[in-house]
C-alpha cells in the first residue's frame, strides 16, 4: 500500500479475510487506520485453556454449541488440512464433484435446513467453474494446510487497531472470544444474509463498512 502512495488505509475481509485483515493491523498498526471483517473464522470457539471464563454465562453457551457444530461439518477442514493433494485428484477428475464439494458452503453445509439468504446459482457456477477450468482444487485446498495453527488453532496476539466486527445470519463469533485479541469499537448484528455476506447481503455490509470507518474519523 505504501507503494501506492497510501500511508493510511483500512482493512476488510471476510472467512479467512477475517484472519488475515487483522493480521494487516498487527504487522503495520502506524499504517492501519481500521480493521472491519465479518465472518469472524477465529472467535466462535474456545482455543485456550481460561477462555470460557472470560465469557457471560450466554456467551459460554453459545461457545460450547459452536464448538458442538464445528465438530459436525469439519471434516472438509481436516482433509483439506492435512491431504489436500490426495482430495485435488478427484475434485480435478469431475466437475459433479468438484460442485459438490463446494456448494456445501454454498448452502450452509445442509440445503434441506438451511435459513441463510440464497445465492444465486449463477455466481456459484461460476465461483466452481473458474475452479475447474484452471485445475486449482488443490492449491484452494492447500491454504489450509499451510495456514496450520495460525489459521484458527492458537489465539492471534492482541491487536491496538480500532476494529469492527459484522456478524450476519449463521456466523458464529462470539463478543467475548473476539476482544481478547481485537479492540472492538463497532459490532453488528444482523437476522439475514449469511456467511458469505458480500454474496448475500451486499448492501448491509457495505453500509457497515461505511458507518465503521466514518465512525473513525468522528
Amino acid at each position: 500500500m505504501r507503494g501506492l502512495g497510501y500511508e493510511r488505509y483500512g482493512t476488510q475481509g471476510g472467512d479467512f479475510g477475517s484472519i488475515i485483515s487483522p493480521e494487516i493491523g498487527r504487522l503495520a498498526p502506524e499504517h492501519v487506520i481500521g480493521v472491519h471483517v465479518n465472518a469472524l473464522a477465529n472467535a466462535s470457539v474456545p482455543t485456550v485453556a481460561g477462555d470460557l471464563d472470560r465469557l457471560s454465562e450466554a456467551e459460554r453457551k453459545l461457545a460450547q454449541e459452536a464448538e458442538a457444530a464445528w465438530q459436525g461439518i469439519s471434516g472438509y477442514a481436516t482433509q483439506m488440512a492435512t491431504r489436500p493433494q490426495t482430495l485435488a485428484y478427484a475434485l480435478n477428475d469431475s466437475p459433479a464433484g468438484q460442485l459438490a464439494w463446494n456448494i456445501e458452503w454454498y448452502v450452509d453445509h445442509d440445503p434441506a435446513k438451511t435459513d441463510q439468504t440464497p445465492i444465486d446459482r449463477d455466481v456459484i457456477l461460476t465461483n466452481v467453474t473458474i475452479l475447474w477450468l484452471t485445475g486449482t482444487a488443490g492449491s484452494a485446498a492447500r491454504l489450509y494446510r499451510e495456514a496450520g495453527e495460525e489459521g484458527w488453532g492458537e489465539r492471534p496476539a492482541p491487536s491496538p487497531v480500532p476494529t469492527g466486527i459484522a456478524c450476519f445470519k449463521g456466523d458464529l463469533a462470539i463478543r467475548g472470544l473476539a476482544e481478547i485479541s481485537n479492540t472492538i469499537t463497532h459490532w453488528s448484528e444482523y437476522d439475514t444474509g449469511g456467511h458469505f455476506a458480500s454474496l448475500q447481503a451486499s448492501d448491509l455490509l457495505v453500509s457497515d463498512i461505511r458507518a465503521f470507518f466514518r465512525g473513525l474519523r468522528s
